[in-house]
């Protein structure tokens, strides 16, 4: 199974960002998704940012890694590794 969330309809919204991000990331570790793809778009790089920030605080350890896309700058997925 895997994931997607695409931030751009939500990009100037703080919290509505960090809600989608709650509800994909529990979602995948609920069902076991093999990883999530999260689009935080090109732009100026500052979502990309806040979103690796806001995985690393606070869902660190729950995940396996996450991987840039270096072929689109404005796609991450977080990968996940179960037992």
């Amino acid at each position: 199974m895997k994931l997607k969330l695409d931030l751009h309809s939500i990009f100037s919204s703080g919290n509505a960002i960090e809600t989608a991000l709650r509800e994909v990331l529990d979602e995948a570790i609920e069902k076991k998704a093999e990883y999530v793809e999260i689009i935080p778009g090109k732009g100026s790089g500052q979502l990309k940012k806040s979103v690796l920030r806001f995985l690393e605080k606070n869902y660190k350890g729950r995940f396996h890694r996450i991987e840039k896309d270096d072929k689109n700058f404005g796609r991450l997925f977080v990968h996940f590794r179960w037992k």
